[in-house]
């Protein structure tokens, strides 16, 4: 996915008025689509698609150079969802239509194209359930818990981490904040509840809103409760329900 979260896509277009009408469509119509590249004829799609590497891929069936199969042929080592896009053409549909393919016929129906997009979405979703049962399985092999990955569901679907990442989590209403290790932040759908009952040590509730990985922790700051400062320069407070538990696992 691209770093929005969205499903990165490319166009294949060799049309520039048909290019542009299916840019406007996927940008009103299809928000979680991010064009990524786009290409005109057969050989510049070969390159882009090795240089982007999306996840979608919009491929007019005739185009310069080739057609759309000759760059299915030539992208074997690739993978992406196809969406073909075709003037009517007995051939290709046939073709299309044996491989249960996505094709859209020109001019392109914005109904059609939804429920199209709408179909890979799914199908690409089904994907990374997938390799949601790969990390469990991953995951019971590593012994070290550190080394386990977790999975964060987000507005846009999900990321996997390593625990041995995430420094810090922080309630935020309906959502959790997750501060990452090389300074990224992520919103993920769940309660803080949720990460006190799944994180193992060295994760340590601090504060009704506040757990920290304790290898994070650079200084304690006494008080009723203190605060911590950790490695990045935050300081997160400690509430004294949470200050004896906080000091036993430092002791």
């Amino acid at each position: 996915m691209s770093p929005t979260g969205k499903i990165k896509a490319v166009l294949v277009e060799d049309e520039a008025a048909a290019m542009a009408a299916l840019q406007s469509y996927i940008q009103k119509f299809c928000p979680q689509v991010q064009i990524c590249g786009t290409a005109q004829n057969s050989r510049e799609a070969i390159s882009v698609l090795h240089e982007i590497q999306p996840e979608l891929v919009f491929l007019d069936v005739e185009m310069p150079f080739g057609n759309a199969f000759d760059v299915l042929d030539a992208c074997q080592d690739l993978q992406f969802e196809t969406i073909f896009v075709t003037a009517f053409s007995e051939y290709s549909l046939k073709a299309l239509n044996q491989s249960a393919a996505y094709y859209l016929l020109k001019p392109v129906s914005i109904e059609e194209l939804i429920l199209a997009v709408t179909k890979v979405q799914q199908q690409l979703q089904q994907q990374r359930l997938f390799n949601r049962n790969q990390i469990i399985v991953a995951n019971a092999r590593e012994t070290k818990p550190e080394k386990q990955q977790v999975i964060l569901p987000t507005l846009d679907g999900f990321d996997v981490v390593k625990m041995e990442e995430i420094v810090r989590l922080k309630g935020n209403g309906n959502f959790t904040d997750v501060f990452l290790a090389d300074g990224r932040k992520k919103m993920v759908c769940r309660f803080l509840k949720h990460f006190t009952e799944i994180l193992p040590h060295p994760f340590l509730r601090v504060h009704k809103s506040h757990v920290i990985n304790i290898h994070f922790v650079k200084s304690y700051h006494k008080g009723t409760g203190g605060y911590l400062t950790l490695q990045d320069g935050t300081e997160v407070e400690v509430s004294a329900a949470y200050k004896d538990q906080l000091l036993e696992a430092f002791r």
